[in-house]
């Protein structure tokens, strides 16, 4: 019989393990956050490439390379007992569960629209109950790639307004 899905998946973070060994790559161990920094953004540049171009081998071997992203990224924290892969795994499954209540709970929704209207709704509610009282203009990303065009941000902030009420724009509403 054939690999599990968990083992298919495992098999990247294992290989990363082995590349970060002390006798593993050299080039690897001494990557940190910041300098893979650039690569995460290139491959997920190419990856919005491959979706474009709509070839799917390339796509999967993109998709590829932004999953090693992630395993280099998990491997480095979990060397420094931060947190690791299987956490990284929970924590957004966790998420995901909260955030489709409408799959995973008794929230009926009418439509896409609705949907992301709640979601929205339930990231400001998870910030409050975190103790932040960010708005959701202060919930955009500060950091966006370079080159971004300024209506880029401008873009992404209308979006996240229009899901939401405009009364609850202020961290107070």
């Amino acid at each position: 019989m054939g690999k599990t899905f968990s083992d298919g998946v495992a098999a990247v973070f294992e290989v990363v393990h082995r590349l970060r060994a002390p006798d593993g790559c050299p080039w690897d161990r001494e990557q940190t956050h910041e300098s893979l920094r650039p690569y995460l953004l290139e491959e997920t540049y190419e990856l919005l490439e491959a979706i474009d171009s709509g070839d799917e081998a390339k796509m999967m071997e993109e998709l590829g390379d932004v999953l090693l992203q992630v395993a280099m990224h998990a491997e480095i924290a979990a060397e420094a007992g931060r947190f690791d892969a299987a956490g990284i795994s929970e924590a957004v499954a966790a998420k995901m569960v909260k955030r489709h209540p409408h799959v995973f709970g008794d929230t009926s929704v009418a439509n896409a629209d609705e949907v992301l209207r709640n979601w929205e709704h339930q990231k400001m509610r998870e910030s409050r109950e975190a103790g932040s009282e960010e708005s959701v203009v202060e919930r955009v990303p500060e950091t966006l790639p370079d080159g971004t065009p300024g209506f880029a941000a401008a873009y992404q902030l209308i979006g996240r307004m229009a899901r939401v009420c405009y009364d609850d724009l202020g961290a107070g509403a």
